[in-house]
């Protein structure tokens, strides 16, 4: 039995982490990604060795840090917009009957299309400026939002809500004791997605019409055939949702830990 016992454990020590397996599949393909065009396996005019790209990419950081303040500073009024918006909408969507009936299927048809379309009439209403492309923005990134908060507020305890009444609890104490902290984990999912949307939109919108920010870098160099400076562009790119999905995910941890507490507390 003993023989039997330690078998498993044996095998256990050779498994990998979810994080070091990630870590490991990121060092493959980035060794992949340098060997591939300097073995010739893919033209290097398609495909630049990201050595190759940061060692261009950091000879002109002028050009691309004023670039990259640019798209970080709309990314930033986008998600203000995005989060704030949206988390009203679902807010108000979610404590309605007759808004989830009646908006929710219409957000969700709306959500599935591809509302990158509609980007020629933006720049016609607000020009071809930062405007346009934080509004194209916000509203690429809202509708996730707005269905995580609905399916967050839809989702908590009644029996709260009625102890929270019986207490005497008015709506706002409703709202800032009960109702958004039960709803907040899936509200920082909704989040985390809408980040992500936010983060395509304005690069996407900056390809397509723009006169600054990393999106027009990456087009212009493409434009020029300047491989490596494209790649270093699309690597600043990842940086930034990087970033922001890495932020959301510790808050998206922190909610999901803290919502048992909440429930535990009123039983």
């Amino acid at each position: 039995m003993s023989a039997t016992a330690t078998a498993p454990a044996r095998g256990a020590g050779w498994r990998l982490s979810p994080v070091a397996l990630r870590w490991l599949c990121l060092a493959v393909l980035l060794v992949l990604w340098e060997v591939a065009p300097r073995a010739g396996w893919v033209p290097r005019v398609i495909l630049a060795p990201p050595s190759a790209a940061l060692v261009e990419g950091l000879a002109e950081w002028e050009f691309f840090a004023s670039a990259l303040r640019f798209t970080f500073l709309e990314i930033l009024a986008s998600l203000c917009f995005a989060y704030g918006l949206g988390g009203l909408a679902g807010l108000a969507i979610g404590l309605s009957p007759l808004g989830r009936r009646a908006a929710l299927p219409l957000v969700s048809s709306i959500y599935a299309l591809p509302l990158v379309v509609i980007y020629p009439v933006m720049t016609a209403w607000f020009g071809i400026g930062p405007a346009s492309k934080i509004w194209f923005a916000s509203l690429y990134g809202i509708f996730p939002v707005i269905l995580a908060t609905a399916a967050g507020v839809q989702l908590v305890d009644r029996q709260l809500i009625t102890m929270a009444r019986a207490q005497g609890a008015g709506f706002r104490l409703m709202m800032t004791e009960v109702v958004i902290p039960a709803a907040l984990p899936a509200v920082v999912s909704g989040l985390r997605v809408g980040g992500a949307l936010v983060t395509v939109g304005v690069v996407v919108a900056e390809m397509l019409a723009s006169t600054d920010g990393i999106g027009f870098l990456i087009t212009q160099n493409r434009t020029m055939f300047r491989t490596p400076q494209v790649y270093f562009g699309i690597l600043l790119v990842l940086v930034l949702a990087g970033g922001l999905d890495m932020l959301i995910s510790r808050l998206e941890r922190r909610a999901s830990r803290w919502r048992p507490q909440q429930d535990n507390r009123h039983e």
